[in-house]
């Protein structure tokens, strides 16, 4: 029976540490410049770390979205120009562009324009 017990809490000790280790702290937004925003945000811990497979698209040759509340994040969009950083974009934008038909025409239509990272 006691060794049950000493079981149970280290489970209970483990799940504690496990949880702790999930919880996402604010990114400082004092960028310098948009590398260093690229950077910040890519080496962040955040809970929520995504990829969309962008292959069909003609110009937006990447999509990541970095969120620590899974309600709004961070939407990086690539180009072969640029990487474009979008600031406060909420999950369900980020979940319908995974699955638009036409990322470029989505992107334009309900992301571009709309939540920019001002630096």
């Amino acid at each position: 029976m006691v060794y049950l017990k000493r079981v149970f809490f280290i489970m209970v000790l483990g799940l504690n540490f496990s949880c702790e280790a999930q919880k996402c702290e604010p990114l400082e937004e004092n960028f310098k410049s948009y590398p260093s925003a690229l950077k910040a945000i890519r080496a962040h811990v955040f809970t929520i770390k995504e990829r969309c497979d962008t292959s069909k698209s003609s110009w937006i040759l990447g999509a990541e979205y970095y969120s620590c509340n899974n309600k709004k994040g961070y939407l990086l969009i690539t180009t072969k120009g640029k990487t474009y950083i979008h600031k406060d974009v909420p999950a369900p934008i980020w979940t319908a562009f995974k699955k638009a038909d036409s990322f470029g025409e989505y992107y334009n239509a309900h992301i571009r324009n709309k939540y920019q990272l001002i630096i």
